[in-house]
């Protein structure tokens, strides 16, 4: 949720560079990250859950409904997402203001090189220019910081979402395992992160290769050898050779 904030606001921001729209757009992503995320979700808790009722104020329902459990009264993937909004938004509003100014850094860089200008001379129309040449090259560097900082993105205020809005998560899970020394729980939950963090490393080195043209999961192609090396006729033996070969 976060890059589905991101990207927007970045790609807006540089294609308005120095607008009241581009500040407007950082200033609310900043107000975002600068704040707490207990303040944040206590806002969105009073604001969207107790003022407004349009989602829940905390609890958490299973993905898979379970008539017979008597803790989960709720269930299933729809009641799953619409109790989970409200901890996805505080969630990505804290790194929201990172992606979109590294995203809109990236795209105002690649707006000004020679190969974009080219294909505007060329009569190439603005959103063509956009989505082939400069999104693909301004996301390597997005898809790079993605991929390292998801350890960070994993626990940094996870055990003070989860507090706000009840969540049974891997944050509280793992503070309640420190306090009390419980090595298993704290071999899982590393354990589960650091898979995560592989699986997400191994995605963006595949996501490497569809961007950039010049990587291919197949590796280098042979070269042929067209023209007149081919056609060129094959040098003849002579004498001295062949007499040193007999």
């Amino acid at each position: 949720m976060w890059l589905l904030i991101a990207f927007p606001i970045g790609i807006i921001s540089a294609l308005y560079p120095r607008s009241m729209l581009d500040k407007g757009l950082m200033a609310f992503v900043l107000i975002g990250v600068s704040a707490h995320p207990v303040w944040l979700g206590l806002s969105f808790s009073y604001l969207l859950g107790y003022r407004a009722h349009a989602f829940p104020i905390a609890g958490y329902c299973d993905f898979v409904y379970d008539r017979g459990s008597s803790v989960n009264q709720c269930g299933g993937p729809r009641f799953w997402a619409y109790h989970m909004i409200l901890p996805w938004f505080t969630f990505a509003l804290l790194f929201a203001a990172f992606y979109a100014r590294m995203i809109r850094a990236t795209v105002l860089e690649t707006m000004d090189e020679d190969y974009v200008r080219t294909a505007r001379a060329k009569g190439a129309g603005e959103w063509r220019v956009l989505r082939k040449h400069v999104l693909r090259n301004a996301l390597l560097p997005v898809v790079a910081m993605l991929s390292m900082d998801m350890v960070v993105i994993s626990l940094t205020g996870v055990i003070f979402i989860e507090t706000v809005y009840q969540l049974p998560g891997l944050g509280t899970t793992l503070y309640q395992a420190l306090t009390t020394s419980d090595m298993p729980i704290i071999v899982g939950v590393v354990l589960v992160i650091s898979f995560a963090v592989t699986i997400t490393n191994m995605l963006a080195d595949i996501a490497y290769c569809f961007l950039d043209p010049r990587l291919s999961l197949r590796g280098p192609r042979p070269q042929r050898s067209w023209g007149l090396g081919r056609l060129r006729p094959r040098a003849r033996t002579g004498i001295t050779e062949t007499a040193a070969e007999g």
